[in-house]
């Protein structure tokens, strides 16, 4: 079998709106072609973002405080509740087919679960996960979010993992099953610079999902014909 190619795009801050833009017309062309796949990683404006299994009244912040917050709010087609997306977070968005030896929806969330694992560990964290709960947890909360879409078996949404996070904007919401959270930078009492983090993740997405042929683009070109956030 040809050994597929992940291309990872990372796209600095960019506005949620615009990275749903981004993930659709990358559904589509990995669901027409089956050829490559793709990571894209970014850091998105204040948001908060309603899965599936959401309520309206996971989010506790009234409209007005909503705008003196600077928060969006997204309804989603990704699984789980109610998260938070903002400055300091690495959200990431594979965009990637698991045909034909991959379709397993608990198996691609456990891998995911995996990266980030390893990614905590080597900046000396210990991760670990909770039978029940989606996502990654450490001894003092729930470090990273995990949310899929899958649509004839190519994956969009993906995980958001806290670095340098403002955790006051969790106030706000009942994030997930309601645990507390925290950062990579309180449980290492220092900020992470994210691309160090990013390049983490990349190294340990190819791992764990057997991609061997990884291609970064940096150029402008490589992003479609959407506007990065403010």
């Amino acid at each position: 079998m040809k050994q597929r190619l992940l291309q990872v795009r990372r796209l600095g801050r960019f506005d949620y709106e615009d990275g749903l833009k981004l993930q659709k017309e990358l559904e589509t062309r990995v669901i027409e072609e089956r050829k490559d796949d793709y990571l894209i990683l970014l850091e998105h404006p204040h948001t908060f973002t309603l899965g599936r299994r959401a309520k309206q009244d996971g989010v506790l912040a009234t409209a007005e405080l909503l705008k003196n917050l600077g928060v969006k709010v997204f309804e989603t087609n990704r699984g789980g509740k109610v998260t938070y997306h903002g400055l300091g977070q690495i959200v990431g968005y594979p965009v990637i087919s698991l045909t034909p030896d991959r379709e397993d929806v608990h198996k691609y969330v456990r891998d995911i679960e995996e990266v980030l694992i390893r990614t905590l560990d080597d900046f000396g964290i210990e991760g670990k996960r909770i039978e029940g709960l989606t996502g990654v947890h450490t001894t003092e909360g729930k470090i990273a979010a995990i949310g899929v879409h899958i649509k004839r078996w190519v994956t969009t949404h993906g995980f958001a993992l806290n670095v340098n996070t403002d955790l006051s904007f969790y106030d706000w919401i009942i994030s997930c099953e309601g645990e507390p959270v925290t950062t990579m930078e309180r449980l290492l009492g220092k900020e992470i610079p994210l691309t160090e983090v990013e390049d983490r993740i990349v190294e340990n997405f190819g791992e764990v999902f057997g991609i061997s042929k990884i291609m970064e683009e940096l150029s402008a070109e490589a992003v479609p014909a959407v506007s990065p956030g403010k």
